[in-house]
């Protein structure tokens, strides 16, 4: 199959759609499906909304109380009535604080749990997808994401969207009181609403994009430091530390930029929303006091009205400040939602089946495959290993071993052909079923900041210490286990950074032997050890891979002389196959590979043999002359 046939299959064209219609979507549209996840928890919603009605009606009844106080309590020089007042008002207030209290528990709670449900939602995608996405995607991205973008929308459908609603009922119910109490005063006092909503639009305009940028800057910082903490050793290594410094200091100094940007807008806005406001309250004050003093209006149906004014005015203000809140969490939607609407390119069938437990056979049928639809690495490859075989993967770089070995645990799916495991397709069964039959070493060791015992018992969190122990004593890792400060109890550094690149292996050979698995994939699994403990490795994945097919990518002499049958790769073709001797007979490259990389090796051994001791010159001589011999 073609890159470009590839590029029009339906799964691409999905992946494309998905993409597009993500980013296609309206702030509206975005944001209406952020509200989508306040369903489950739609009880706390509901109640926390009630008692906004609740408390806004009690807000309406606070300036009555006030207008009755100035036009009966003190003009009348009735002090029962106006005490009376007073304590109306003191209880208004309890009450109202009261209800404010459990209105904004209940709506907070509410807005936790989505950003509970949101982040487990993401977890798992992400957890889900392919190895193709995960190549393509920086993970400060998606930390990024999962903290910062999630709780932008954890706002929104919280005390974002009380104060927004709040505010709208606040706005049409002041309105339409002081509309009754004074019409032509209402009427020239919501003058200046149209110009506030003009600006809060204009300002919702200029901050979106800004918005965005200061995400994407935030998520670009985010995988620069996680990539230089990561590989610290490398940065000091190579005594880059003051470059690192500048290259992140740039990146911090675009963020300042755009930053310094939005503050700008920002403190032109609010200013310009108060004076607007506070324009509409000076004519209130002013036409209200000429209808005082022309007995057209009360002293306390003034007071009152300016008081419902206020109301109405922080309604508005509360609105263009939140009008940039719901642009940026629009903005953080749709980055969320770009991770939830990817498909993955490796999913399992509707009418998926467990994989049985198998014998091991493993059949490449005429596989080919391509990166991402347009680099190919694998043409064409078939060949069969029967259960117990021992195959090793012995290519120059690049040439598709570590290819073959990702397609069996299908990390990803094939372009053409099929991989069979006893005649099932791996396509056919479910993913869990499949994998919990293998097990992997992969080159780069991966541990987890948990215990040593835990590391091992990753695949199988219910295995007895006994079985841990068995599993570390195969993999040659028990006796360095025992000499830590706590033994198997042990914490491992983040990465395993304390531990030595042999230990680390010999751990993540004893967590996949602890599956006990039929098939054992060992990705250079002995790379990173030394010839002493590679030799007791070596002893312990003899009698361990007895029973089991084996695939082991060579890069070691003592492995490819315990193949059953070994792949010679070249440009993603297995261009010969057979045994050591055979190939060395029979294919070109092998011998070249053999003189280039095996030999050297194995005058290594002979040389550490008893009996053959010599100067560290003569030896050097010896591996430089079987060196100059290729």
């Amino acid at each position: 199959m073609t890159s470009d046939s590839m590029a029009r299959s339906p799964r691409a064209r999905r992946r494309v759609e998905a993409a597009k219609g993500t980013k296609g979507l309206t702030d509206s549209q975005i944001l209406w499906r952020c509200y989508g996840y306040l369903r489950p928890h739609w009880l706390l919603s509901l109640g926390g909304y009630i008692l906004l009605f609740v408390i806004n009606a009690l807000s309406l009844l606070s300036p009555q109380l006030m207008r009755g106080i100035v036009d009966r309590g003190i003009e009348n020089k009735d002090l029962q009535y106006l005490s009376l007042m007073v304590l109306a008002l003191v209880g208004l207030s309890v009450v109202q604080g009261v209800l404010g209290y459990f209105q904004g528990r209940w709506i907070e709670q509410a807005s936790q749990n989505v950003a509970y449900d949101l982040r487990n939602q993401i977890y798992k995608k992400v957890s889900s997808l392919s190895f193709s996405y995960h190549d393509r995607t920086e993970t400060g991205q998606l930390l990024a994401r999962v903290m910062h973008d999630v709780d932008r929308l954890r706002f929104l459908n919280g005390r974002a969207s009380m104060r927004l609603i709040e505010g709208v009922v606040m706005l049409v119910t002041t309105v339409v009181v002081v509309s009754i109490m004074n019409p032509r005063l209402a009427f020239l006092s919501v003058l200046s609403m149209p110009v506030l909503t003009l600006q809060a639009y204009y300002y919702s305009k200029r901050m979106r994009p800004l918005w965005l940028s200061l995400r994407d800057k935030i998520s670009q910082m985010t995988s620069w430091v996680e990539q230089n903490l990561r590989g610290a050793r490398v940065v000091k290594g190579f005594a880059q530390e003051s470059a690192e410094i500048q290259r992140f200091a740039e990146q911090n100094s675009d963020w300042l930029k755009t930053s310094e940007e939005s503050v700008r807008i920002r403190a032109i806005n609010d200013p310009l929303v108060v004076l607007i406001a506070n324009l509409a309250t000076i004519f209130i004050i002013w036409y209200g006091g000429r209808l005082v003093v022309q007995d057209v209006l009360t002293l306390g149906e003034l007071i009152a009205f300016n008081a419902y004014m206020s109301q109405l005015t922080g309604p508005v203000r509360t609105l263009g400040r939140l009008i940039p809140i719901l642009t940026e969490a629009a903005a953080s939607g749709q980055r969320i939602f770009e991770i939830l609407d990817t498909e993955s390119e490796v999913k399992e069938a509707p009418d998926a089946v467990d994989l049985p437990p198998v014998e091991g056979r493993v059949r490449f049928e005429d596989v080919s495959f391509a990166y991402f639809g347009r680099r190919t690495v694998l043409e064409s490859v078939n060949f069969e290993a029967a259960p117990g075989d021992v195959v090793a993967l012995l290519g120059t770089t690049g040439s598709g071993k570590s290819t073959i070995i990702n397609l069996i645990p299908r990390f990803y799916d094939v372009t053409k052909g099929a991989v069979t495991i006893d005649g099932n397709d791996v396509r056919n069964v479910t993913l869990n079923s499949l994998r919990d039959q293998i097990g992997i070493v992969l080159q780069e060791t991966t541990l987890f900041a948990a215990s040593v015992r835990e590391n091992i018992a990753f695949g199988r969190p219910d295995a007895t210490e006994d079985e841990v122990t068995a599993a570390a004593k195969a993999a040659q890792a028990h006796e360095f286990i025992m000499e830590l400060p706590n033994g198997y109890a042990t914490r491992v550094g983040e990465r395993g950074s304390t531990f030595s690149g042999g230990q680390k292996q010999r751990i993540a050979i004893a967590r996949a032997l602890l599956k006990d698995p039929r098939i054992l994939i060992l990705d250079d699994a002995l790379s990173s050890v030394d010839t002493e403990t590679e030799q007791l490795i070596q002893k312990a994945l003899e009698r361990l891979m007895q029973g089991r097919t084996s695939f082991v990518i060579a890069q070691r002499l003592s492995t490819v002389r315990m193949a059953d049958q070994i792949l010679v790769l070249d440009k993603g073709r297995v261009v010969a196959r057979g045994n050591h001797e055979e190939l060395l007979k029979t294919s070109g490259l092998y011998a070249d590979i053999y003189e280039r990389q095996l030999r050297p090796q194995e005058v290594r051994e002979l040389m550490a043999q008893p009996g053959r001791v010599q100067t560290s010159e003569s030896s050097n001589a010896a591996i430089r002359a079987a060196v100059t011999s290729a």
